[in-house]
């Protein structure tokens, strides 16, 4: 359970003239300095000095001809320091990580409760004080602050290796600036991936190899006083095999004797990995008992990722016996289990992580809800992707589930994210515009300070609703576009910044296109409706000169260059790889969005193969029966009703009744989810799906066992109906079924067909004598991964 931020704060954004002026100040600090206070005091020094140009001097004594002084250091210390009180500073909140800052005359004093309060005392110090070039430096003469963390972890997955989207080329000076960045907005956490993983052996972007920099990397975040988790994933096919169990220990405790500091090791059940639990325990208490070799107080955690039922219901059996090797456990992606019934159902001496996937858009743990097909099948999964208000909720909906968390991050496109879990962990209470205001500031500059962060903002609101009628992602574009006009070249050269205008970018060119493909099919099936007087051999031709529009006269030249222009900035700059054949990225579906900037926005595919293959029938009249077929595809005719069920346009018979706020993850209300993934590859991206109508790209998708349902009411009961219905999605590994009023079969066990094709069955009649119907799907019971394949992309109710 978190316990109750308090926070004592006055500050000011906008300096009056009584602001102090630390411009000429000296840092005074206690001696001896270990190596993290040293740490921390070279991240004031060099962070004011990177925004300033003035280096403050660092002295140990207060200056004696009254000079402006920034007094810093853990609370216990400060008060050694000849001439220092801390009478001044507000009443501390006895936690770790805490701090107080207070101004008194010409003296500010940081205190921290602890050494790492110190470094956060100092991150919130940069994050509130107003920094300009050419030595400003000042803070409101009345500051002051008490606080302390809400939840006790807060962290982020920091993995290279090289399926993520950046971090394969960071450089060690790189990986201490990211993780600085991070310790200043309050984490007090990482976790690393070791050599071996779901993984690539090698990246052509890795400055160093994989155990060096892992190496490097906790060294780094030793310095900072951070704690080092790693992700341990075990990934070998067999551990009831004694020589499998022997060489994992070997392969392990070559990072465990490598690292110089280990705090935690998780062990995630699956996603990846699949071993029957029984044998994960066995194999994780032997390497607990090996890490405490290297690492006597490091404890060894796990989760019940991608557990089935079975594997649930042994995990239970042996958690309960309560094995004093295991030190807590971890709710992950892919677990069957709410949250809530998990935390009950653990034994109270171990403790609860949460593990949230930040990362991802699409077929993920939280895919942003009811995203538009349009930014799906280009944007994808990786996409730079701030969602500031959505993490919130998602945050709020886990607040009461253990210790904290250490989030699911595969680079820096959720860098914003990132700092909104970071916040959220040290106070709920915080505003997120609060946060991305200090974020503006501190990354991008003071002038930043509210537009950068109503800027973020825009861009989640560009992801919420259709996208054909959302006229606010032109709003957003021209709000970065009159910053970008503004902006100094230290500013353009910034890769947040860049960040957020290759969104604005992309975001507004996919509408522009979207709205002319859109328009451009419109014509197309216009064109085809009139073959019953041109012939169908004349409306086929002009149809598709309609549809070769796109590719032949496309719209947006300019923004799409400019996305390309951003796009080699960002690689520049942060290594962002938007595209494989120029930036070597390790597959498009990883980020790689510069690469399928040009999919298609409409049917124009599906149309173009139906043409050619209706050219080659021998008849006119069946001609123009497949292209009347075309025209009036959707139609369920007199009577009948239509949905398509991944566009929240065109769904009124889709059962949603849960809010997202209180259901985040889609457990109990189906999601809005996309073909896109072939047969389940991420990596490759396989985007055979554009060759299907487009309402087959999308469809409603439930997780684990529950149905998606659909509900029909004011039928005629006297009628007989036919349901003609379309299971899409990405997922073929489960059967589906049908059934009408809870328990009526409408159809058995099926293994849909691929590709996609419309199946029809009879309702049977007793299931309208009320006048209504409730259809079900469900997919085969008690499975885990990641719980998908309950998938329905159309649906036809036809009265016969």
């Amino acid at each position: 359970m978190p316990l109750r931020p308090i926070t004592t704060l006055l500050a000011c954004c906008l300096w009056p003239a009584w602001a102090l002026d630390l411009s000429q100040a000296v840092i005074v600090t206690p001696q001896p300095a270990n190596v993290q206070q040293r740490k921390a005091i070279g991240v004031l020094v060099e962070e004011i000095a990177n925004r300033t140009g003035t280096r403050l001097t660092v002295a140990h004594t207060i200056p004696a001809d009254g000079t402006a002084s920034i007094v810093v250091g853990p609370a216990a210390q400060l008060e050694k320091i000849p001439g220092v009180s801390l009478a001044a500073l507000p009443a501390a909140v006895n936690r770790a990580d805490g701090f107080r800052i207070a101004v008194s005359a010409n003296r500010l004093v940081v205190a921290g409760n602890d050494q790492r309060g110190t470094l956060f005392g100092i991150g919130y110090l940069l994050r509130k004080m107003e920094m300009r070039r050419w030595g400003v430096i000042r803070l409101a003469d009345d500051f002051r602050v008490a606080t302390a963390p809400a939840y006790p972890l807060r962290g982020h997955q920091l993995g290279y290796r090289p399926k993520v989207n950046a971090y394969d080329a960071f450089t060690v000076p790189m990986w201490d600036q990211y993780i600085r960045d991070l310790a200043i907005f309050g984490t007090n956490a990482i976790e690393l991936i070791p050599p071996r993983s779901d993984d690539a052996d090698d990246s052509p972007h890795f400055p160093l190899p994989k155990l060096p920099m892992m190496v490097e990397m906790s060294r780094i975040a030793d310095e900072y006083g951070l704690d080092v988790w790693v992700w341990y994933p075990a990934m070998d096919h067999d551990y009831s095999d004694p020589k499998t169990v022997e060489f994992a220990l070997h392969e392990w405790e070559q990072v465990y004797k490598a690292l110089p500091r280990i705090d935690y090791i998780f062990v995630p059940g699956g996603d990846p990995g699949h071993t029957e639990p029984k044998y994960l325990f066995a194999l994780l208490e032997k390497q607990s008992a090996l890490l405490h070799k290297y690492h006597p107080k490091a404890q060894m955690w796990m989760s019940p990722q991608s557990f089935n039922k079975e594997w649930f219901a042994e995990f239970y059996q042996l958690i309960r016996q309560e094995p004093r090797w295991l030190g807590g456990i971890v709710y992950g992606p892919q677990t069957r289990e709410d949250y809530m019934e998990l935390a009950a159902k653990i034994p109270k001496r171990y403790k609860l992580r949460n593990y949230p996937d930040i990362t991802h858009s699409l077929h993920c743990q939280f895919p942003v809800p009811d995203w538009d097909v349009a930014f799906a099948v280009t944007e994808g999964r990786e996409t730079i992707n701030p969602r500031p208000t959505q993490e919130r909720a998602i945050f709020l909906k886990y607040k009461d589930f253990g210790e904290g968390f250490l989030t699911y991050s595969e680079g820096v496109n959720d860098d914003v994210n990132k700092i909104v879990w970071s916040g959220l962990g040290w106070n709920p209470d915080t505003p997120v515009i609060d946060t991305l205001r200090d974020f503006a500031a501190y990354f991008v500059g003071e002038d930043y300070r509210d537009s950068f962060a109503q800027g973020l903002m825009a861009l989640e609101r560009n992801w919420m609703g259709p996208l054909l009628t959302n006229a606010h992602v032109d709003s957003t574009l021209a709000a970065f576009e009159d910053m970008e006009r503004k902006a100094a070249p230290r500013v353009k050269l910034n890769w947040r910044f860049q960040q957020a205008l290759y969104r604005a970018y992309y975001d507004s060119f996919v509408r522009d296109r979207l709205i002319y493909e859109t328009a451009l099919e419109t014509e197309a099936i216009s064109a085809l409706r009139e073959a019953p007087e041109t012939g169908s051999a004349i409306a086929r031709a002009r149809a598709g000169k309609v549809l070769n529009r796109a590719l032949l006269n496309p719209v947006a030249s300019a923004k799409r260059q400019r996305i390309f222009e951003l796009a080699e900035a960002l690689f520049q700059s942060i290594h962002m790889q938007l595209s494989v054949p120029r930036y070597q990225a390790i597959a498009v579906g990883r980020g790689a969005n510069l690469d399928t900037v040009d999919n298609p926005l409409n049917s124009r595919r599906w149309l173009m193969t139906q043409f050619a293959q209706i050219s080659k029938l021998d008849s006119e009249p069946e001609r123009l029966a497949r292209l009347g077929a075309i025209v009036n595809r959707t139609d369920p005719g007199p009577g009948g009703f239509y949905d398509n069920l991944g566009d929240i346009t065109t769904q009124p018979h889709l059962v949603r009744s849960v809010a997202y706020d209180d259901d985040p993850m889609f457990v109990r209300s189906p999601m809005m989810s996309f073909a896109m993934r072939g047969a389940g590859n991420v990596d490759r991206m396989d985007q055979s799906f554009l060759d299907y109508p487009k309402s087959w790209w999308t469809h409603a998708e439930a997780l684990f066992d529950r149905p998606v349902v659909l509900e029909y009411k004011n039928l005629d009961p006297s009628a007989q109906y036919r349901v003609k219905v379309v299971y899409g999605g990405d997922n073929f590994t489960s059967r589906l079924k049908m059934t009408a009023n809870n328990g009526i079969e409408v159809h058995g066990w099926l293994e849909r067909p691929v590709p996609f094709r419309p199946l029809e069955f009879d309702i049977p009649r007793e299931a309208v004598t009320a006048g209504s119907l409730k259809l079900s799907v469900y997919k085969e019971p008690g499975r885990g991964g990641a719980g998908r394949g309950n998938s329905v992309s159309e649906v036809w109710l036809m009265r016969r």
